[in-house]
């Protein structure tokens, strides 16, 4: 053997050295940019909204009422969430999810641009526009996440999917201080002008980006409509406008449409649609007996996600004009605008997380997902028992501290915390067969409906004051998580759920 043979096959001298561990594809910097950016003009737009809203005209409002401006903030958070599920079909039948997300990216950037306008009659199609856009973009962009990896390359993926939301969380957290000062500080439409700027940024990098993205992102749509499909889809389309045509025309008619009107009806339609497909689902012959009984379970857990988000997301108009109207502002000797409080509850994710994390692989195998939900809803409804004591001091004329907001988005952060990382998990164990793909919409449902529900509850603030609004509130979704947390077991046994019940993933904001 000559020596270039004998070096090759010789053992290797000295320590192996560690295999380096497979990095993430290239293409996740794209989509995790594009989201960061996405939420970047969603919750800066969202920061201030309820506040442009109540604003007089003479201030560059709209001159709503406070309950009408809360109740419009709230429902518009309601159809982002409901209209995930039919973006997230339009995206498998119709265009793919990669131009999904381009196609929704491009209609949020135009619906914040017309809102830039310093036009009254603009904001509403443009908040139309941004619902559309997101409803498209939502949950596309999050499928494409997981597409990036080999379906056998699970831990790679959770991390992945860690990061993704970490870049969710900081858009977050940087938009209402942005957003927030341009539109309160200087002018509302500014601040709508940058959010169309950050959409603007996410959509440029995500399409200069798009070589880094696999090929099998490139996909066209999973299940194209038949001939027969499409003609159906005409009819239906059809005969949706026209009912809703004449619908108009009669509220109009009878002098009953208003926006209060209108917020009313798709409170109802947020409610009626979620019960709907549930309900279509468990009536289905393609659902088996024992599907049936989970399912039934799952209702449950899906009335406790409904309630949790029922408070927890307040934080957008309630909480929101209360730091603005009945907090004392000043930090370090300076005035801060209040939509900068919309950045606590996603920094304190991204503080909390890793301590919540360490905490589920130690615990979370001996707590069953009924009984985090419990836990989620006992510690959101406390959140509002302290914001009914906060309330009642500000009834007297006094600004409270803004630690008492400070506080209650801590225990709200750590409500989420037990319900949010299992909600898609659970969903996906306990959805039929037949509609594996549906569930993971319905889960976003009861975002929607809870949103929409919590968004007429702070008209009652006029009828028995804020402080027992509050109270009520937080009172009656703390018994719902007694009964929750009483009952865990057996709903334990319903759902299936081993005994060591599995540890989940860091808590993120969606």
């Amino acid at each position: 053997m000559n020596a270039t043979v004998d070096m090759q096959t010789q053992a290797p001298r000295g320590p192996a050295r560690p295999t380096r561990p497979a990095r993430h594809p290239r293409g996740l910097a794209t989509l995790v940019l594009a989201e960061l950016w996405e939420r970047f003009s969603l919750y800066g737009m969202v920061a201030i909204l309820v506040h442009f809203l109540a604003a007089s005209r003479g201030h560059g409002g709209m001159g709503l009422h406070v309950g009408t401006a809360e109740a419009v903030e709230g429902v518009y958070m309601a159809m982002i969430s409901l209209l995930a599920l039919p973006g997230g079909w339009i995206a498998d039948r119709f265009l793919g999810a990669r131009r999904a997300v381009l196609w929704g990216g491009l209609v949020i950037m135009a619906g914040h641009a017309l809102m830039a306008f310093p036009q009254p009659a603009l904001i509403w199609p443009g908040l139309v526009l941004i619902v559309i856009g997101t409803g498209l973009l939502k949950p596309n962009i999050s499928a494409l996440v997981g597409r990036l990896y080999a379906p056998e390359d699970d831990q790679r993926r959770d991390a992945g999917y860690s990061i993704f939301y970490m870049g969710i969380n900081l858009g977050a957290v940087i938009a209402p201080l942005v957003v927030g000062f341009l539109g309160e500080e200087v002018d509302w439409h500014l601040g709508f002008g940058a959010a169309a700027v950050g959409m603007a940024l996410g959509l440029l990098q995500y399409v200069l980006g798009g070589r880094r993205l696999s090929a099998q992102l490139r996909e066209e749509p999973v299940v194209r409509l038949t001939p027969a499909e499409r003609s159906r889809l005409r009819r239906s389309s059809a005969y949706g406008l026209v009912l809703t045509a004449v619908l108009i025309t009669l509220l109009a008619a009878g002098h009953a449409l208003s926006i209060d009107t209108i917020t009313f009806v798709l409170t109802v339609v947020a409610v009626v649609v979620p019960a709907g497909v549930l309900f279509s689902m468990y009536r289905s012959p393609k659902v088996t007996p024992v599907e049936k009984t989970r399912l039934r379970a799952y209702v449950w857990l899906f009335l406790a996600a409904t309630l949790f988000w029922l408070v927890y997301d307040q934080m957008g108009n309630e909480l929101n004009l209360f730091a603005a109207q009945k907090t004392d502002l000043s930090l370090l000797g300076l005035h801060v605008p209040a939509s900068w409080t919309q950045s606590l509850p996603s920094l304190f994710v991204i503080l909390l997380a890793p301590l919540f994390a360490a905490f589920w692989v130690r615990r979370g195998r001996r707590m069953s997902t009924p009984l985090k939900f419990g836990l989620a809803l006992l510690l959101t409804g406390a959140s509002f028992v302290v914001m009914s004591g906060a309330a009642a001091i500000a009834s007297k004329g006094v600004k409270v501290s803004l630690m008492w907001l400070v506080g209650v988005y801590v225990i709200q952060v750590m409500g989420e915390m037990c319900l949010s990382p299992v909600g898609l998990s659970v969903t996906t164990k306990l959805a039929p067969r037949a509609f594996a793909n549906q569930m993971m919409g319905v889960w976003f449902l009861a975002a929607a409906t809870g949103d929409a529900i919590g968004a007429q509850l702070p008209r009652l603030d006029a009828v028995i004051g804020q402080s027992l609004n509050f109270l009520w509130q937080g009172a009656t979704v703390i018994a719902a998580g007694a009964v929750m947390v009483f009952f865990a077991k057996r709903l334990r046994v319903l759902t299936g759920e081993s005994a060591t019940a599995a540890p989940v993933p860091a808590p993120v904001a969606a």
